[in-house]
């Protein structure tokens, strides 16, 4: 039977598809009960502080780092949405003179137009932020090289290979409202995808590729990066896929309620400690994934219930 067209672009597949007992079961989630939901392979972790938890998301980056050596180099991916962990990351490594060179770093993914990925000068290159919020930060004595730097451009195929390179200790990400991560979007709803979603098996077959991207995608990007101006914000990427995500030892999901709202948030912890993957919310396929790490601002999370305003 096929599932019912998406509230906001019935052109593509998104998480308004889904059965709505589903969605009503996420609203009712109450705080706690959301950070209840870890399960073996899948652990939810709340932090108190917004100063807390972005350390910690820092300190992910030096743990990866601290684990690497010339013999054995270790690596992180890491996003753009968020970003206030980033200088935290060059300020540990300077102020504890921590020697970070046999390090790696993925960008999870970068803007595409006019036929390639956009330049370091464009405002929204996620490279530029990289390199500005932490790269350019960390002491050239104790930095990687460039070549161990690496971001997905037009031509995917150095990014691919380059995670042959060093082992992913873990993945972060932030959620999008359209339930991303990276720029893993749900697909258009047109060839053998009509009538149903892909199936968890077949998107999950994807890897770093160029994307078109959903309609809530660019609006988001243009509420959070762009001032709201949506006609500035390219409408494809390249995106790290999930053949690399799961190539990662960990993915460590980073939400602090900017990115995402209450009842997304609690849609994928929901999905994935229950085991319910489905396309149409990329974000649940990491059900299957052996070790992920939802992380909250307690304040963050909000509330399901309406209120006027």
């Amino acid at each position: 039977m096929t599932r019912r067209l998406s509230t906001v672009a019935p052109e593509w597949w998104d998480y308004t598809t889904l059965d709505e007992a589903i969605l009503s079961d996420a609203a009712a989630l109450t705080a706690e009960q959301l950070f209840g939901l870890s399960r073996p392979g899948f652990a939810v972790k709340v932090y108190d502080t917004l100063e807390e938890f972005y350390l910690a998301e820092a300190l992910e980056y030096i743990a990866a780092w601290q684990q690497s050596t010339d013999d054995n180099p270790v690596g992180i991916c890491g996003p753009i949405g968020p970003t206030e962990q980033l200088p935290l990351v060059a300020r540990i490594v300077n102020d504890l003179g921590l020697d970070v060179r046999s390090g790696h770093f993925w960008g999870m993914d970068e803007w595409y137009a006019d036929g390639k990925e956009v330049p370091e000068t464009h405002p929204l290159s996620f490279a530029r932020a990289d390199r500005e919020l932490c790269f350019d930060r960390i002491d050239a004595k104790l930095r990687m090289p460039d070549a161990n730097i690496h971001f997905p451009k037009a031509d995917v195929a150095p990014f691919v290979e380059s995670w042959n390179a060093a082992r992913c200790a873990v993945m972060q990400g932030g959620q999008g409202e359209v339930k991303h991560w990276a720029f893993n979007d749900p697909l258009p709803r047109k060839g053998a995808w009509v009538d149903e979603p892909p199936p968890p098996q077949e998107y999950r077959k994807l890897g770093t590729r160029v994307v078109e991207l959903h309609p809530m995608t660019l609006i988001q990007n243009a509420r959070t990066s762009g001032g709201g101006n949506v006609v500035g914000v390219p409408t494809q990427a390249i995106t790290v896929g999930p053949q690399e995500t799961w190539r990662a030892e960990k993915v460590s999901i980073w939400q602090a309620g900017c990115h995402d709202n209450p009842l997304g948030m609690r849609l994928t912890t929901l999905m994935i400690s229950q085991q319910i993957p489905d396309s149409s919310v990329p974000m649940s396929l990491l059900a299957d994934h052996p070790n992920v790490q939802f992380n909250f601002y307690r304040h963050g999370v909000g509330s399901c219930e309406t209120e006027m305003h």
